[in-house]
């Protein structure tokens, strides 16, 4: 009976995470298409992305609220709101975002892959991680990969080098705002209240960027297609962020690292057959590589683990 009961909680116990990861990810591939159907339609990639991250900051609020888990405000806080919000959310999604009616948006679902890979490498630098070499090999395989892409990407006859290294920039910004928001998380601070204080900053900065440049946040409201799909995303990244934050508290970094594949494995398909984009150059060997880089660190990260707790 009591083995019974155990198997059952073991099976409950990665049963969140793992839903977690899916949903997640599912929710990144799904956010890269539509932030291509915004542009096709006709707004902005900031404009989209300032009055959808507003919307799922009012829609993280509401449901901090509700489990009164209320953003703590102090001066610790707030620096960690905005410094985490410029890397994380703001400079990242609007140079990937301002990137995909350029690159397209299976190349920018693929790249995606990218951060907890240059996360790792970040931590070794930092020595915030042991070296380990299985994961360095991942971290190799998947540079390798997102550099078969990029070359591919940059020999074509239409590429813009410009807009493949800025896309190739969103991915760094990520890895920087996950190294950062580990080594400056508040004390005492729960998830649910740090993701709706990350993304009012989030707005606010991108609010400061369209009052002092000549990029407008400005939409129409006479048609119902613009508005409807800025409810749908500000949706997919309020349902984005409170997964991230819910899997990095019960399924831990190594499950994390596999949400970039996850949406890479829902986006690159939306964009090919329903987007119309033609798959990018290079795909199958970049895809292998990235894969490949994704399963060894995630390995080696359990590998790992077992080690350290062995000599704990």
């Amino acid at each position: 009976m009591n083995d019974l009961l155990n198997k059952n909680t073991h099976k409950n116990t990665w049963l969140v995470p793992v839903a977690c990861l899916l949903a997640g990810g599912a929710l990144t591939g799904i956010s890269t298409n539509l932030a291509k159907y915004a542009v096709n339609i006709g707004l902005t990639p900031l404009a989209f992305l300032f009055w959808s991250i507003t919307g799922a900051a009012i829609i993280l609020l509401i449901v901090a609220l509700i489990k009164q888990e209320i953003p703590p405000i102090s001066a610790r806080t707030i620096e960690y709101y905005f410094v985490a919000a410029f890397v994380s959310v703001a400079a990242a999604n609007l140079l990937l975002f301002s990137a995909i009616p350029h690159v397209g948006a299976g190349f920018v679902a693929l790249i995606i892959c990218l951060p907890p890979l240059l996360t790792y490498l970040g931590a070794l630098l930092l020595r915030m991680e042991r070296f380990y070499l299985i994961r360095a090999l991942g971290v190799v395989a998947a540079l390798l990969g997102a550099g078969v892409l990029a070359i591919h990407k940059l020999s074509a006859p239409e590429s813009s080098v410009f807009w493949i290294l800025v896309a190739l920039c969103g991915p760094v910004l990520l890895a920087i705002g996950n190294i950062y928001r580990t080594l400056r998380w508040p004390d005492n601070a729960s998830s649910s209240a740090l993701a709706p204080g990350m993304l009012v900053a989030a707005a606010l900065l991108l609010g400061l960027f369209s009052a002092f440049s000549d990029f407008s946040v400005a939409i129409s409201l006479d048609a119902w297609l613009p508005l409807g799909l800025i409810v749908v995303q500000a949706w997919v990244f309020a349902g984005q962020f409170f997964l991230l934050f819910l899997l990095q508290k019960t399924g831990g970094p190594v499950l994390l690292s596999l949400l970039g594949a996850v949406g890479a494995v829902v986006g690159v398909p939306i964009a090919i057959f329903l987007q119309g984009e033609r798959p990018p150059e290079g795909l199958f060997l970049g895809a292998s590589l990235i894969a490949i880089g994704v399963v060894l660190v995630t390995w080696g990260g359990v590998k790992m683990a077992i080690i350290i707790t062995k000599e704990e």
